[in-house]
């Protein structure tokens, strides 16, 4: 398998409002991608139901412990790596299993807990390098400072 390549987008919501973080993944946001998946595989409501996280209102830790799976405030085995369009996560979150190696970083198991009969199983994984996750997480952290947790 081939390896994914990962970004985190940061923008400010709005005219100077909180910071919003979006993967890309392969140059896609993250929110295209499962909303492309999510049309295509008939559920509703699908189509721009999700947005990125957004660190200055939930107290999730450092982001690069949360984008290793290990945020504070993750459910249960898995992690928020999208809110709602709102901006609440709990609304209406994209949860994954994010599990690190020594050489890899792999997203699987995605789920939408309000709706617990969706299938996502064909949506991913995604497989990233280690080296190249890791440079992608010290930008984002260089992007936000380190006081946004």
């Amino acid at each position: 398998m081939t390896s994914n390549d990962i970004r985190f987008h940061c923008r400010h919501r709005g005219d100077g409002g909180p910071l919003v973080i979006v993967p890309r993944i392969d140059g896609a946001p993250l929110t295209e991608l499962i909303d492309g998946f999510e049309i295509a595989a008939g559920m509703q409501p699908a189509g721009d139901a999700y947005g990125g996280l957004i660190p200055e209102f939930f107290q999730f830790g450092p982001m690069q412990d949360h984008f290793l799976g290990r945020s504070a405030n993750a459910m249960g085995p898995k992690t928020p790596v999208l809110g709602c369009e709102c901006g609440e996560w709990g609304c209406w979150p994209l949860l994954a299993r994010i599990t690190t190696t020594a050489g890899l970083v792999i997203w699987d198991s995605f789920e939408q807990p309000h709706r617990k009969t969706r299938e996502y199983t064909a949506f991913g994984p995604f497989q990233f390098d280690r080296r190249q996750y890791d440079d992608a997480l010290r930008a984002l952290n260089a992007e936000i400072g380190p006081d946004e947790t």
